[in-house]
């Protein structure tokens, strides 16, 4: 011990400030918030939060099992559409992202000037991209009358935030909003690849989709680990631009617009129901990490190889 603080002390004290603080900030409350799950932590006993009666999984049976429970179907619900939400958003941002910074590392005419305007979006806060959005696709809206009286490409006016249609109303904005920070990541990426592997490929024979799949794609393998990674965070915790969009909270999205962190809001904010809720956060967390724990395993290499 001796030496091992000898060789290392200083280092420790350093770290010392910063894991403190996130045993202050963050692994304190999350502690606390498990703990919430397991209370009967209401209304009624939230001034008395460590009186409050403990029932023990009794809020995670209400969730899981009982089938008459309003807040399981609600929840389910948010499950299916923030996994199906998660996977839309995360395809179309990579795919778009790695298609549009192959055309900006091109030699183009104005080429800094549209790599500026597409960064644009990413600059906006969310709050603001969901409200926008949401008076964007009232029936009334520009959107509708760009595609019905303008483009003439529906027969009609839908209701873009009612039904079904909701999903793709929140997809939409999220991923208008997040694609250019891939796109940039991306093409920086694209820009330290160096240019005598292609020309090696090219000597080869190789064709231009060969040289993407042999070449490119696996020098871009640690930077799409990384982006996958904080698109998951990103998509799975998205709460603003919902929240906005519907209301500011106070409007139901439906099931088709309904996401964890939201539904999660309503019901603990909403009807007062901290101990309920708190076990759905956990079970989220839960899910999270298992999503988390794939990744990791699927990119596993490529991380140790950067």
């Amino acid at each position: 011990m001796r030496t091992f603080w000898r060789r290392y002390g200083l280092a420790y004290l350093f770290i010392a400030p910063a894991f403190l603080g996130m045993l202050l900030v963050h692994y304190g409350p999350m502690v606390q918030g498990i703990y919430m799950g397991f209370l009967d932590l209401r209304l009624q006993t939230l001034r008395l939060y460590l009186q409050a009666p403990f029932v023990g999984l009794e809020n995670y049976r209400e969730i899981l099992l009982n089938p008459e429970s309003t807040f399981r179907a609600g929840f389910l619900y948010a499950v299916r559409t923030t996994l199906l939400y998660t996977l839309v958003v995360n395809a179309l941002n990579l795919s778009l992202g790695l298609l549009v910074a192959h055309l900006l590392n091109r030699p183009l005419f104005l080429r800094g000037l549209w790599r500026s305007l597409i960064l644009l979006p990413w600059v906006v806060p969310s709050y603001v991209v969901g409200l926008l959005w949401g008076f964007m696709w009232l029936k009334e809206g520009v959107i509708n009358h760009l595609l019905v009286d303008v483009l003439g490409l529906l027969p009609q006016k839908p209701h873009w935030l009612i039904g079904p249609l909701t999903f793709v109303a929140i997809v939409l904005p999220t991923v208008w909003r997040s694609w250019p920070f891939v796109m940039v990541t991306y093409l920086a990426a694209l820009q330290t690849i160096p240019q005598e592997l292609y020309e090696a490929a090219k000597v080869d024979g190789a064709t231009p989709w060969q040289r993407f799949r042999f070449v490119t794609w696996p020098m871009l393998r640690p930077v799409t680990a990384v982006l996958l990674l904080y698109g998951l965070l990103g998509t799975m915790y998205s709460f603003n631009i919902v929240y906005m969009m519907f209301g500011h909270g106070a409007g139901y999205p439906g099931e088709w617009g309904d996401l964890l962190m939201t539904n999660l809001f309503r019901n603990t904010f909403g009807l007062w129901n901290f101990g309920l809720g708190a076990a759905a956060s956990t079970l989220y967390m839960l899910l999270s990490l298992g999503l988390i724990l794939f990744w990791y395993r699927v990119f596993r290499e490529d991380l140790r190889a950067r």
